[in-house]
């Protein structure tokens, strides 16, 4: 094996490039992969744009990663084995706060993060330490699922927390503020769940068209009308059961609250921006309208194994929601075409 790699290295805001750095060793109790897809986040072009707390740069990005083993440390005693294709989800337990260990590893006191405090997978090769092995966020593949799908499982994994808390079902309309890839798995999801409609509501009139094959009951360009006037419309002055916030716009989560249905779950999905986190929501509404607002940010193994079981299944299709892949040397075009909304998800091959 050569001892020098491919990799995207971000330097700091708005300065990345692709470079050759040293292949990482692998873990003496963990694996090294040879990283077969990653995806392309909204929080990698935030990164890239504005930097991140936790990822002190030089560093190597990307946290939605599948790969093929190809090497073991010398203390690993797991059960994956050279050659056995991953799927890698991001998120590093402690698992020993109260969080983990009642169950709930999504609200562990202690996460961290490959990407983060680890480098990722922007590169040909990755590097898995103990600590990312220990409590399942690691997974074979499954048998008949394309890496390429399997990278994405990651962003699903938080998608599928949304829903198990939302219990979207038969009687529900569902809003989701956001027809990016995100919102194109919500929208896959309430179907899945049975939702009386699906509305999904984007400024960007190209979004709401690459979303359409994702079957949403009704597009609403929200740049051209008032968007609780319309919501309120289609549901006879009503509002819908559940409203998804699937962007880091602060007036969408007081619009969401403003339109909400009488006893309706509000999910808070998209993260604002920290300087602007607090949107002058009218609480009076939350209280006199009885509203369960509810905030989702990560997810739990069963999660995970929950989103790789539905793109292996075909209930959720991958080839769908991934518009476009790109190999690494053409990163920066990846990145301009995600933040111009001219694919719905990007994938990086190494």
């Amino acid at each position: 094996m050569e001892n020098l790699m491919n990799a995207m290295v971000f330097r700091g805001p708005e300065n990345y490039s692709i470079e050759k750095v040293p292949i990482p060793k692998c873990p003496e109790k963990g694996l090294l992969i040879k990283v077969k897809a990653c995806g392309l986040c909204g929080s990698d072009l935030r990164t890239l744009r504005s930097g991140h707390k936790n990822v002190k740069p030089p560093w190597i990005l990307g946290h939605e990663v599948s790969g093929e083993v190809v090497e073991t440390g010398k203390e690993y005693n797991g059960e994956f084995k050279k050659g056995e294709l991953l799927a890698v989800a991001p998120v590093v337990y402690c698992g020993k706060c109260e969080f983990c260990l009642s169950g709930h590893f999504e609200l562990c006191e202690n996460i961290r993060e490959l990407a983060q405090h680890w480098p990722g997978g922007f590169a040909e090769y990755m590097a898995i330490p103990r600590e990312a092995l220990a409590l399942g966020n690691v997974r074979r593949i499954p048998n008949g699922l394309n890496p390429l799908y399997a990278a994405i499982a990651e962003p699903m994994s938080s998608c599928v927390h949304a829903h198990e808390k939302a219990n979207v079902n038969f009687t529900d309309t569902v809003l989701i503020i956001g027809a990016g890839p995100i919102g194109a798995i919500h929208t896959n999801l309430a179907k899945l769940k049975g939702a009386k409609r699906v509305l999904i509501a984007d400024i960007l009139p190209h979004r709401l068209e690459l979303i359409k094959p994702f079957g949403p009951d009704i597009t609403i360009n929200a740049a051209e009308v008032n968007l609780v006037e319309e919501v309120l419309k289609i549901t006879d002055g009503k509002g819908p059961e559940v409203i998804i916030t699937a962007n880091p716009a602060p007036i969408t989560q007081v619009q969401a609250i403003e339109m909400a249905k009488k006893g309706g779950r509000v999910l808070f999905f998209g993260g604002l921006p920290k300087d602007n986190s607090k949107p002058g929501i009218d609480t009076n509404l939350i209280h006199y309208k009885g509203l369960y607002v509810i905030g989702i940010t990560t997810f739990a193994p069963r999660h995970h194994i929950t989103a790789l079981e539905l793109l292996r299944s075909g209930k959720i299709q991958g080839e769908k929601l991934v518009t476009k892949t790109f190999p690494l040397h053409n990163f920066k075009s990846a990145v301009q075409e995600a933040i111009n909304g001219e694919v719905l998800k990007a994938v990086i091959i190494p």
